[in-house]
């Protein structure tokens, strides 16, 4: 059962959590349809609790035609009839918290679906077009977008309709940035926010949270030029304020989606008055080097201290490769957190790196989020081209494999059709590989050297870790060495040799086996109590 560190206040139960992220289309699917669902996480809680996190994060479940995987949301008051009904999910975050664990839902307010209310409205001329961002296009006829910024998907930001005026969106066309100098859409989500920790939600997850506020102007885009048209405003910390204001009438917390690398002006998001917490995307994609591991962690720490914010860590998520390929191809030249068709892998070197790389962000000082599927130590899959539903593979013209690699159904059963995903005869939504029967959750169970069995032991263990600050120790070149200020140590070794241990009274916990001698081997991390 997800318990906090005892060193805490039942209030600051975020500050060390572990939290699992949940993509519901992919996590069980309890009706047998093809698609997760609800009904579907509702049967495995008894697993999570098994597993010991803290909390679930849900990737958006609301009403959405998913053509971006539910980042589309058309109604943020309905639960999406493929994943069950606002009652399920009521009855979920109730049953969930009961066995001690929370819920964190995500919201998007940069944008919203093409089909939700307010833009199937403006289409139609009425005022709600002040709700987005119409303009009329440059050139002689209007043909040109009104500036020239570039959708996060690729291609122009702009989309034209037939009355000749364009639209905004950052991402796909199908998402039409909101405007949010409009009083209408900050009340809009103020009352969302307000509607979800009613229902007993301990906490929102924001997405794209530094791009929701624009220059009136939307001028033409000028790398680096400061401010940015779009990315990381002044103005958008009223927002957060206001928020901020909202969740502590309910105790709930949030965790932002800020990518900015600018550490002064990242740790702004995070003051006693805006965000909680901030994703932490420097350590997800460092390769696997311990300098350069070792500052992403201090460069972390150190940005979060000014302003008293725990630090998060997190090795995946539902965009990135997952863990075990992008540590069995570090050393390839390939920018490391992208995703390439036909990447030689090494998923070998990739699943003792990942290992090694569960318990080291395991024993950092904060809250640690865990993608599903990597507490089985699930590779990276290749999706047949005609199977890719992800608007990143379209808008590439086809270079990029997009992200549904790392979105494939979970395997929960080795003897059942689908892997006990869910029953026949609808197909997954996503196909699984030929090897996945080898990750599921029945093989691993009992099995003392799973992944399954790591993560659920060093979850277990963590309180040990202790609640100080981290202290580096000293440590051969390419070993990271650490204590939090308990009688326990992390040692991390990347170097090319084994290692020696130093002296201890009890390992508490291993990566992987050590060596003939004792020593810790390249690529294995250990926990050890001195």
């Amino acid at each position: 059962m997800g318990q906090p560190s005892p060193a805490l206040s039942e209030k600051d139960w975020w500050r060390s959590a572990v939290i699992y992220q949940v993509y519901v289309r992919s996590f069980a699917d309890g009706d047998g349809d093809g698609t997760g669902d609800l009904a579907g996480v509702r049967a495995r809680l008894p697993y999570l609790a098994e597993l010991g996190v803290d909390a679930l994060w849900f990737t958006p479940w609301y009403v959405s035609p998913l053509k971006d995987g539910g980042y589309d949301v058309a109604d943020y008051r309905a639960i999406d009839p493929a994943f069950g009904t606002l009652a399920e999910a009521e009855k979920l975050i109730a049953e969930a918290r009961e066995l001690g664990i929370r819920t964190i839902v995500d919201i998007v307010p940069n944008h919203v679906s093409d089909q939700h209310a307010w833009f199937r409205a403006a289409l139609r001329g009425g005022p709600e077009r002040d709700l987005f961002h119409f303009r009329p296009g440059r050139g002689e006829h209007g043909e040109l977008p009104p500036n020239d910024w570039r959708s996060e998907f690729g291609g122009p930001a702009w989309t034209r309709l037939g009355d000749g005026d364009w639209y905004l969106h950052l991402f796909a066309p199908e998402q039409p940035d909101l405007n949010w100098a409009h009083p209408a859409v900050r009340q809009e989500h103020e009352d969302i926010l307000r509607f979800w920790f009613e229902r007993g939600v301990a906490g929102v997850r924001i997405d794209s949270a530094a791009l929701l506020t624009k220059d009136p102007e939307l001028p033409d885009f000028r790398e680096g030029h400061d401010p940015n048209p779009y990315v990381d405003r002044d103005e958008l910390h009223a927002v957060y304020r206001s928020w901020r204001a909202i969740a502590d009438a309910y105790d709930g917390v949030f965790v932002g989606e800020v990518w900015l690398p600018d550490t002064e002006r990242f740790a702004r998001y995070l003051r006693p008055d805006e965000l909680h917490t901030a994703f932490n995307f420097t350590f997800m994609t460092c390769p696997w080097d311990a300098a350069r591991l070792r500052a992403a962690i201090d460069g972390t720490l150190a940005e979060h201290a000014p302003v008293g914010a725990p630090a998060t860590w997190v090795l995946c998520n539902h965009d990135v490769t997952r863990t075990v390929t992008r540590y069995g191809r570090a050393d390839t030249g390939f920018d490391f957190a992208a995703k390439v068709f036909g990447t030689p892998t090494d998923l070998a070197l990739g699943t003792r790196r990942a290992r090694a790389a569960a318990l080291l962000s395991l024993a950092l000082p904060g809250s640690v989020y865990l993608y599903q599927g990597e507490e089985l130590g699930l590779p990276e899959a290749d999706i047949p081209v005609d199977r890719i539903e992800d608007p990143m593979h379209f808008r590439s013209g086809g270079t990029d494999p997009g992200r549904d690699g790392c979105r494939v159904p979970l395997p929960w059963d080795s003897t059942l059709p689908n892997v006990g995903f869910g029953t026949p005869p609808a197909r997954p939504w996503l196909p699984q590989p030929a090897d996945w029967p080898s990750y599921a959750v029945d093989r691993q169970r009992d099995d003392p050297d799973s992944a399954l069995t790591l993560y659920r032991r060093a979850i277990r263990v963590r309180p040990a870790l202790g609640d100080g600050p981290l202290t580096w120790l000293p440590a051969p070149d390419g070993v990271l060495a650490f204590t939090r200020g308990a009688d326990v140590r992390c040692l991390v070794n990347l170097a090319d040799t084994p290692v020696d241990l130093p002296a201890h009274t009890e390992l508490l916990l291993a990566s992987g086996p050590l060596d003939t001698g004792g020593q810790l081997p390249k690529d294995t991390a250990v926990w050890l109590r001195v």
